[in-house]
């Protein structure tokens, strides 16, 4: 069934696995929608890092507050994880507070990542995230959430994933990481980070390069959540000297705005990062950018 005014096709850039839950989602409300993921993601192989995950697990009850990034960083922090760590996992959180500490906390920038730790077990009443209300779900939003605590002497552990590109415009997506382990560090905690995924860009096929600039300048919206999305695409060799700027796009944060605009797209809307308010964008984009 389609919803009426519904009638732009959506290019979703998220990872895979992501990517494929929007489309659905996007379907259902109506909407044309593919799968188009620009950025790949895959499991930590760096010694160092895997090293750093497992002393994590060996030293859960020292932190405080354990902030995960994105799904992917509860995917793989808990990955392979038997009962008996989800035991050791609630053991920490029990010696955490007969430490007199708040409790052992999981922190999550937004809603996808809340539902999956709500998978892997963690009880809704220990996690911590913006409201659902919030404008953006972002560092900052939950800064707002927390910030008041007492996190003087406490230990905080971002669990996160680790870009390949090291190109300015890849590096941003970490920019909302560094801003907030620099505000617990001013409250006075020590934040601590683990590296659980690698994320890096896609190596397209000459069908999925044809299919790009197609989309670009076929009257399709592209959805993007991440500015190394558009970092990535901007890089791929395939989609050198493309012209963007005939394409439309919505993006979710103001950061991600500012990146697609500045790889030469013509049509930027930005929208609250709730499915709701996407699909309100999107039908908008059609009377406002015909």
């Amino acid at each position: 069934m389609t919803t009426a005014g519904a009638s732009a096709h959506v290019i979703v850039t998220r990872p895979a696995r992501d990517a494929q839950r929007w489309v659905q989602q996007l379907q259902q409300n109506g909407f044309s929608a593919e799968a188009f993921p620009l950025i790949e993601i895959a499991p930590a192989d760096d010694p160092a890092d895997v090293q750093a995950l497992a002393r994590a697990w060996q030293r859960l009850s020292d932190y405080a507050a354990y902030l995960f990034v994105s799904g992917n960083a509860v995917t793989y922090f808990f990955k392979g994880k038997e009962a008996l760590d989800q035991q050791l996992w609630a053991q920490a959180a029990i010696n955490s507070i007969a430490d007199k500490s708040p409790g052992l906390r999981c922190m999550a920038p937004g809603p996808g990542t809340v539902a999956a730790l709500r998978a892997v077990g963690v009880p809704a009443g220990q996690i911590d995230a913006p409201a659902a209300d919030a404008q953006q779900f972002d560092s900052e939003a939950l800064w707002d959430t927390v910030g008041r605590r007492d996190w003087r002497g406490r230990r905080v552990l971002i669990v996160r994933g680790a870009s390949a590109a090291s190109d300015a415009g890849a590096a941003a997506p970490s920019a909302g990481r560094d801003w907030i382990a620099q505000q617990w560090r001013a409250a006075g905690a020590q934040v601590d980070f683990v590296g659980v995924y690698q994320r890096r860009a896609p190596a397209l096929t000459q069908a999925q390069a044809e299919r790009a600039r197609a989309a670009g300048a076929d009257g399709s919206v592209w959805l993007f959540s991440s500015s190394e999305a558009v970092a990535n695409l901007a890089s791929l060799p395939s989609l050198a000297g493309t012209d963007w700027s005939g394409a439309r796009a919505v993006a979710t944060h103001p950061r991600i705005v500012d990146a697609v605009r500045a790889a030469g797209w013509g049509v930027v809307v930005a929208s609250r990062p709730a499915l709701q308010d996407i699909s309100a964008t999107l039908r908008s984009i059609e009377s406002l950018y015909p």
